[in-house]
């Protein structure tokens, strides 16, 4: 469990790092959070600075008031305070001693003391005293003439909002900034990924090239901008390689039929040749140039089968009981080797069944070209798949020639020796014709000849067709 985490958490690194998306979200984020940090910051100074000046002006109209009701000569007993004022008031006299105070602060060493020597009017500043928990921003103003004496202070004295002193604003507005991010970076991931779903989808269609064929083409956005023209560059593109294949495919199929007439005139007319009476001597150079020609003629069917095949030319499909198409080929073998059969009812494919028996024709002239002295086929189901397995007691295949058989016109040393008069061609094609159907073909490991194992989609239910 924890590599299935690991491996997952370096894949998503990766895409976050080295993807265009994951750059360019990264890159916004640093530099939204840089701006963003700046102005949370502008915004905490200026949050400072306008809690400070209210509390400062509370604490200067309620020294004022009470300074301003002493001088009337109100009761200097009692410090009268309203509820909407600063709730701390002392005054103070040129000793520092505190000769009169609001209840909030009465018994507390003075707040405050003005250097009168050196002409001090106004306390108008931050104190922090020992005996109160916080910080309290104080106003004082002098007068002089008091019913304690010349020139005292009255000062008063509100705390500043909790919300700086605890921190509690840089906390809010940190995560307002992680929100703020966050979002950001959720819009920037969010509107990329939007962005290139065209390309995506682009990417998409040509990896599916190869199944849908040449004449398949990418949608275009009609957003307009760079990936409209990507994706109409690419479809011009494919109109090129589909014309060239085209041509292509065309020169294949005309010069096929075109070889196709003389060979199968040529060949008629050796057959006729040799119906002649057995002491011409110019039988054996008929009878090779017969075997010449049968060769040409399945070359040019071997390339007629590979344009079609290529060109994904439809052909009908139906229901084929692989193992009843099996027994109908073998039976129609005719060689010197020994073909055993386990064959399993029920295998059934959707097919052509002449391209199917074209691939089990190549697999067992293959099998009898190679084989000592037996082959053996068997069919069989496994999971959703029918298995055809051929295998032959000769030499065998070595394991680093296995996908190079399968390549046209390539043919073994060994091959060329036993079978000259070979194409090359025989393996592609089975190949090709399993593969459009679903399934595939491969050499597998044996102890001994070669092993092609066929498997093929069964239909959906099985029973026979």
């Amino acid at each position: 469990m924890t590599t299935v985490t690991q491996e997952h958490a370096h894949v998503l690194s990766r895409r976050l790092l080295f993807s265009m998306r994951g750059r360019a979200t990264l890159i916004t984020v640093a530099v939204s959070a840089l701006i963003l940090l700046l102005a949370l910051v502008l915004m905490l100074l200026l949050a400072r600075d306008w809690a400070q000046n209210t509390v400062a002006r509370e604490t200067e109209r309620t020294a004022e008031r009470i300074a301003f009701g002493i001088s009337r000569g109100t009761n200097p007993a009692i410090i009268d305070v309203r509820p909407d004022e600063a709730q701390m008031v002392q005054v103070v006299n040129t000793r520092g001693e505190v000769v009169a105070a609001s209840e909030a602060i009465r018994g507390r060493p003075a707040l405050a003391t003005a250097d009168l020597a050196r002409g001090e009017l106004l306390i108008d500043q931050r104190v922090c005293p020992r005996y109160l928990d916080r910080c309290v921003w104080a106003f004082g103003l002098r007068l002089r003439t008091s019913p304690w004496g010349p020139d005292v202070m009255v000062i008063a004295a509100a705390p500043l909002p909790g919300l700086l002193n605890v921190w509690l604003l840089p906390l809010a507005l940190f995560g307002l900034l992680v929100a703020l991010l966050s979002l950001i970076a959720w819009w920037t991931w969010h509107t990329i990924g939007q962005a290139f779903v065209p390309v995506d989808l682009i990417r998409a269609e040509m990896a599916s090239i190869d199944e849908r064929g040449l004449d398949h083409r990418v949608p275009v956005p009609e957003a307009g901008g760079g990936i409209q023209s990507l994706a109409e560059t690419v479809n011009a593109t494919l109109d090129r390689l589909e014309a060239a294949a085209s041509r292509e495919r065309r020169f294949v199929s005309d010069a096929s039929h075109d070889l196709r007439n003389p060979i199968t005139g040529l060949q008629t007319r050796l057959e006729v040749a040799l119906g002649e009476p057995d002491d011409a001597d110019w039988k054996p150079m008929v009878r090779g140039a017969l075997r010449d020609t049968q060769r040409l003629n399945d070359i040019v069917a071997d390339l007629l089968e590979l344009s079609r095949l290529d060109a994904r030319a439809p052909q009908p499909v139906e229901p084929v009981d692989v193992a009843a198409l099996v027994r109908r080929e073998v039976g129609m073998r005719s060689g010197d080797v020994p073909i055993t059969t386990r064959l399993e009812p029920g295998a059934v494919v959707r097919a052509n069944p002449v391209r199917l028996s074209r691939v089990l024709g190549n697999l067992l002239g293959n099998a009898e070209r190679h084989a000592e002295s037996r082959i053996e086929v068997t069919v069989s189901r496994d999971g959703g798949d029918a298995v055809v397995e051929v295998l032959d007691d000769g030499s065998g295949i070595p394991e680093e020639a296995r996908e190079r058989v399968f390549e046209r016109f390539a043919r073994l040393p060994e091959s060329r020796t036993r079978d000259p008069h070979g194409t090359g061609l025989g393996l592609p094609i089975a190949r090709e014709i399993a593969e459009i159907y679903g399934g595939s073909l491969r050499i597998a490991d044996s102890g001994a000849g070669a092993r092609f194992v066929l498997r093929l989609p069964l239909v959906t239910g099985g029973g026979s067709p």
